[in-house]
């Protein structure tokens, strides 16, 4: 149920997504907000994922995946004929739930991007390196060992690069999923703290299982039940006073 008119350039029309014979989500209308994160919640197998990799075509990688909808970006339809899968995947910087480093140096891991984009100087990937590490929020931390391995970072500090490395690309939009699952509590903290911060010049969208963390970073909330869009709206409307007793129910821990 849609609570407002909200400025959004990613819209969802009547999405289907079947796995085989399973219908994994069900006629999705959807407008996500610009800049502004966007959680989405729901019991385990509902469809967030689904709806997440959606979003930048990850699913035409599985086998069996039917996709029938509209899914515009800046009014663009990604699964239109006429859709370039990469013009549309650079668009997203995408956080999994572990980090996925490049077997070279934390460095190379940020001028991988730019470099396929066709840029070469290194004083530029020297200034795109030291910018989107002190994004990310991790430059004062590697600054002197950057020609060292990415895997000898720890697990934090991994996915914080792996966050630096997709801005590198100057996506517009930001996909999370389940970012700081594999993380420590200070992990999770310095990410969440990132992310905040970039909303201001991005679309964040961020799959979360875990209800304290959508009720202190979101601004909007997507909850998911049986592959169907039961409620959405403003955070804090959706968090004081849930409409569907769906809601009601996974927000009191009725629904896991």
């Amino acid at each position: 149920m849609k609570r407002d008119e909200t400025k959004s350039h990613i819209s969802i029309r009547n999405l289907n997504v079947f796995y085989g014979d399973d219908h994994a989500l069900k006629n999705i209308n959807l407008d996500i907000p610009d800049r502004k994160i966007t959680a989405i919640i729901g019991p385990s197998g509902c469809g967030k994922t689904t709806l997440l990799k959606s979003l930048n075509r990850l699913l035409d990688a599985n086998g069996g995946v039917r996709i029938d909808g509209q899914i515009l970006v800046d009014g663009e339809d990604i699964y239109g004929k006429q859709a370039e899968v990469t013009h549309i995947r650079k668009k997203m910087g995408l956080l999994s739930q572990k980090p996925q480093v490049l077997p070279m140096s934390i460095y190379d891991n940020i001028a991988y991007g730019p470099r396929i984009h066709g840029q070469r100087k290194k004083k530029q990937l020297d200034a795109i390196v030291e910018h989107y590490l002190k994004v990310a929020g991790l430059w004062e931390e590697v600054r002197g060992r950057l020609h060292q391995p990415a895997s000898r970072l720890s697990v934090g500090q991994q996915q914080r690069l792996c966050l630096a490395r997709g801005l590198a690309v100057e996506p517009e939009i930001i996909l999370g999923d389940e970012p700081t699952s594999a993380l420590d509590p200070q992990s999770s903290q310095n990410v969440e703290r990132t992310l905040v911060e970039l909303k201001e010049d991005y679309t964040v969208v961020v799959v979360t299982h875990i209800l304290r963390q959508a009720r202190r970073i979101a601004d909007y909330i997507v909850f998911l039940f049986l592959g169907e869009l039961v409620e959405h709206g403003q955070a804090a409307e959706v968090f004081a006073d849930p409409w569907d007793p769906r809601t009601r129910a996974y927000l009191k821990g009725e629904i896991s």
